[in-house]
């Protein structure tokens, strides 16, 4: 494998809306982020991550992008942004900006144009058809957010237009060269300024299967994923390899891909050598139990499900090039609320699942938020709630028969908004993010469960994070934890989760994922204990008694 800059290096997720408000408007900023750079640092932070700062109406929180050129004012200003990456550059961090263009926002000047003449230049931006009231619609794909993909086009009753997302993100014409190269410039534009790179939105979805055509029906709105459509799409790499000739490889930027449902031929075109990506986001966990009925079809993953997840995941690409994994980020529910079980959940529980997953081949990226623990919370009622996605599901759920309490309790668990409340700096009021009203509500465990409260304490989840990411960089062990195999050990043990990291060194990661304590034998010569998340160990000879959720990583002397 061809050595890298990123390689070894641990990346951190801000959702900045939601991260630290400086000026009292109840809004992460900018500004916000400059100041907590040294945070950032002390915890072992290589690369930051940004969710959307661009302007936006925010019909989907910022990933509906009207000016891709410009800072939406909600987060600071450009002199803002120039400021945060000299800052990150003094600090040796990198900052990455998300990459959102399978679509942009029908605020864009793009779109208004494609509105005032459909048959112009920026018509041909997008994909515009030819509709009459009573007509079928070009086909029946269902939008990630519910209901049709087509929609009328602003000022003509006899168009539509394509959005797989929002209404309000309005799908980009990736077959127009000139969309191509408009995108280009912009990246270019951004990566000369000093950005190391891009996160990249849901980028699978930039290739349609063209001509339009229906899908079999799998609800009983009439309508077919998207992902029925995205299975029969070809050609997406020559619109990837192209981008990433144009823009990534001239620049050594780094560029992580959002990529769903890959198969595994395609893995080495993705993130090998000469792939179009730096490295993607390994979601095998995440999707465990995914219904295509719904969220509320959805059942608990088990440790077993999770266990298996992750070895395949491993498996498929060691040799071909560094996968980004992940416990959650803006999309997903809080992953210690989502992978321990209800009514297990302990300080124990939440360090086992972050090492598991921080030991592993690849790019480890945190979420804001996760190294503090922070936990999914529970709504009063639907008009609680901001995601559109959540307000989709909560429908879905009460068309499928579930009670309002019921469908509410799917919420509680599915919502964005569970990794989109403030950040927890502290047990003041609004949890230390704002002097002001919060944009969204804070979650009320705050008091407990806050960075001011764990910074000072040894046992605390962020400190169990900071050893994570100081193990992970050590002269010792960077090498093997970057670049050597996971190798499954006792793979067939019920809820324990075990592996070895074998390159220059070899270590042994041991998770017993269950409440009940067990004794596990332990090959001959790993004797060095490196990390443990609980104060005890009772390693007498070759067997090791390991507490509900306890984690040891071990080495040889």
């Amino acid at each position: 494998m061809e050595k890298k800059w990123w390689h070894g290096k641990t990346a951190y997720q801000i959702y900045p809306k939601s991260f630290l408000d400086t000026n009292g408007d109840g809004i992460g900023d900018l500004r916000g982020v400059i100041n907590k750079l040294d945070y950032l640092k002390d915890l072992g932070i290589d690369i930051i991550w940004l969710s959307p700062i661009y302007c936006s109406p925010f019909a989907d929180q910022g990933y509906d992008i009207s000016d891709y050129y410009n800072i939406d004012p909600a987060f600071g200003t450009m002199d803002d942004m120039d400021e945060l990456l000299a800052e990150a550059k003094k600090r040796d961090m990198h900052i990455l900006m998300d990459l959102v263009v399978n679509h942009c926002s029908d605020e864009h000047e793009w779109f208004k144009k494609a509105c005032e003449d459909p048959d112009g230049k920026y018509g041909k931006y997008f994909y515009i058809k030819d509709w009459k009231e009573g007509e079928p619609l070009p086909c029946n794909w269902r939008s990630y957010f519910g209901g049709p993909v087509w929609e009328k086009l602003p000022g003509h009753d006899d168009k539509v237009y394509l959005h797989v997302f929002h209404k309000k993100q309005p799908d980009l014409n990736w077959e127009n060269v000139e969309v191509r190269q408009d995108v280009y410039k912009m990246m270019n534009w951004w990566l000369d300024k000093g950005l190391s790179g891009f996160r990249i939105d849901a980028i699978i979805n930039i290739k349609k299967k063209l001509p339009f055509k229906n899908y079999p029906v799998d609800r009983n709105d009439g309508l077919s994923s998207i992902d029925n459509m995205l299975a029969d799409a070809e050609g997406l790499f020559d619109f990837l390899d192209e981008m990433a000739t144009e823009t990534f490889r001239k620049h050594d930027a780094f560029s992580v891909g959002e990529v769903f449902n890959e198969k595994p031929e395609d893995l080495p075109l993705f993130i090998g050598d000469n792939g179009v990506f730096s490295s993607m986001f390994d979601f095998a966990e995440t999707v465990i139990n995914k219904s295509p009925k719904g969220a509320y079809d959805q059942k608990p993953v088990t440790a077993e499900q999770y266990k298996e997840a992750v070895f395949n995941s491993q498996k498929k690409v060691h040799g071909v090039g560094i996968i980004s994994n992940v416990i959650e980020n803006h999309d997903e529910p809080r992953g210690v609320s989502h992978y321990i079980p209800e009514g297990e959940l302990t300080l124990a529980g939440k360090k086992m699942l972050g090492g598991l997953n921080f030991l592993l081949q690849g790019l480890p990226f945190i979420y804001q938020g996760q190294e503090l623990g922070m936990e999914n919370f529970c709504y009063n009622s639907i008009d609680e709630v901001d995601d559109i996605s959540a307000k989709d599901e909560y429908k879905v759920a009460l068309e499928a028969g579930l009670s309002p309490k019921d469908a509410l309790h799917v919420i509680d668990h599915f919502s964005r908004d569970n990794a989109r409340s403030p950040f927890q700096w502290s047990d003041k009021e609004n949890a230390g993010f704002t002097s002001g009203k919060p944009w969204l509500r804070v979650n009320p465990n705050y008091t407990e469960i806050n960075y001011e409260a764990q910074k000072d304490a040894a046992d605390s989840v962020f400190n169990f994070y900071k050893k994570l990411t100081a193990l992970r960089s050590s002269m010792e062990y960077n090498e093997t934890l970057t670049y050597g195999e996971t190798v499954p050990y006792l793979r067939e043990t019920n809820n324990l989760l075990a592996y070895y990291r074998k390159g220059e060194k070899e270590l042994l990661v041991l998770a017993n994922f269950q409440t009940g304590a067990r004794d596990i034998p332990v090959p001959e010569g790993f004797t060095k204990v490196i990390l443990n998340n609980i104060e005890d160990i009772k390693l007498s000879g070759n067997t090791l008694h390991m507490e509900g959720y306890q984690l040891i990583v071990l080495g040889k002397e």
